[in-house]
């Protein structure tokens, strides 16, 4: 993945009221931590950064940050909060990547092969439960998506997040292997017969049994 060169500015003072002052200027707050360095307090053009924020992939992308004291330092978002009303950027929190680490990052799942799943070409609905995955790798080795091969699907069918494979050298966190992720469900009208057909059946049942 390439990484994102972010020009920003050092924060002079920190605080409520700082932080206020610099939205109304037209900037974000942001902090910088990690890599047993002492954090620092920066902050980033909005604009800049609304070109990323809003991105799939903002999370499992690699940046570089201008004003830092050590240059070329790699970086990822850990956190990012918005404004409950304008759903604005308000604060992100940045993360510094040494050599040789592993990172913990979230990656954008892609559904591939649609049309070679029998139940969904059978009318079915592939039911998302998550659109992101979170991986464990080398910063150098971050995937912009991850793919779930829905080929041979069936009605039912359920993805677990134990089941993606996965590109060399990418892992999953220890507590994060048995949530679902997908699965495919029959059409409603498919549904409906299914049950007028089982409510037939139990009352013909019923009809054909002896009186006690």
């Amino acid at each position: 993945m390439a990484t994102v060169a972010l020009e920003a500015k050092n924060r002079e003072k920190c605080g409520t009221g700082s932080a206020r002052s610099e939205r109304r200027s037209g900037f974000i707050p942001c902090v910088v931590y990690g890599d047993k360095k002492e954090a620092e307090a920066i902050c980033i053009s909005r604009d800049l950064l609304n070109r990323y924020v809003r991105k799939s992939n903002f999370f499992s992308t690699v940046f570089e940050i201008s004003c830092l004291k050590e240059k070329k330092q790699k970086l990822v978002a850990k956190d990012i909060q918005f404004h409950p009303v304008t759903d604005q950027p308000l604060h992100i929190d940045f993360m510094r990547v040494g050599k040789g680490s592993k990172v913990s990052v979230r990656v954008p799942l892609a559904f591939v092969n649609e049309l070679a799943s029998p139940g969904l070409k059978s009318g079915g609905v592939l039911n998302v439960l998550a659109h992101e995955i979170d991986v464990v790798c080398d910063p150098e080795s971050i995937p912009d998506r991850i793919e779930i091969d829905l080929t041979g699907f069936e009605f039912h069918h359920t993805v677990h997040a134990q089941d993606v494979k996965l590109p060399e050298g990418i892992n999953l966190p220890a507590n994060g292997k048995n949530f679902t992720i997908a699965t495919v469900v029959a059409p409603t009208i498919m549904k409906k017969e299914e049950t007028a057909e089982e409510a037939t059946t139990e009352a013909t049942a019923g009809a054909a049994a002896p009186a006690s």
